[in-house]
């Protein structure tokens, strides 16, 4: 998958659980790990938002695009 989320790195940054950023976010555990996991399709912009403010970052501090192999 060529967009990577970064989600664990920045809870890793500020040493926060899945359960807290979950509750601060307003997201169920089990629908951060989808997130966590790259199993999500899509991401609401109102929930990208929420995610910056609880860890006071940028959107491309929590998600990165990686060219699949056959693009390098």
């Amino acid at each position: 998958m060529p967009i990577v989320v970064r989600i664990d790195v920045e809870l890793a940054k500020r040493k926060m659980s899945v359960g807290e950023f979950a509750e601060r976010v307003g997201l169920t555990p089990a629908n951060v790990a989808v997130l966590k996991n790259g199993r999500a399709k899509a991401v609401r912009f109102s929930t990208l938002e929420a995610m910056c403010r609880v860890l006071d970052c940028q959107p491309g501090d929590l998600l990165e695009w990686v060219p699949d192999e056959e693009e390098r």
